[in-house]
């Protein structure tokens, strides 16, 4: 299956997300905001990321614009996962922004089908 990156700064939903995922037998890396997440990628090729819009040291919003800078990362999928609806406004072209966005609280069963679109 794929390694996927969780970005999620409050320890429960980081735990959920990573439990619903594991089930469907993904390797799971985990980061607790922007930057802990681009150390984490220097380590880890990882097939998708799932990233959290709120959190501290480096947001959703500059997190996905490094990442869509980078050569690296460029075509890297990317799910932001937000209780905040007006997010995907910020995000208006597709290489600026994210692959896809659901809000928060988002079902195990939507959760999966997102993820499938991207990796197997």
């Amino acid at each position: 299956m794929a390694t996927i990156l969780i970005i999620e700064d409050d320890p429960l939903n980081q735990r959920l997300l990573t439990l619903m995922l594991e089930r469907e037998n993904h390797s799971i890396v985990t980061a607790n905001d922007g930057q802990d997440a681009l150390r984490c990628l220097q380590e880890v090729a990882v097939d998708l990321v799932i990233t959290d819009f709120s959190m501290p040291n480096m947001d959703g919003v500059t997190l996905v614009r490094r990442l869509r800078a980078d050569a690296q990362y460029r075509h890297l999928p990317i799910i932001v996962l937000t209780a905040i609806d007006w997010v995907q406004q910020r995000f208006e072209k597709k290489e600026e922004g994210a692959d896809l966005f659901l809000t928060k609280p988002t079902s195990s069963r939507e959760l999966k089908a997102a993820v499938s679109r991207y990796v197997t």
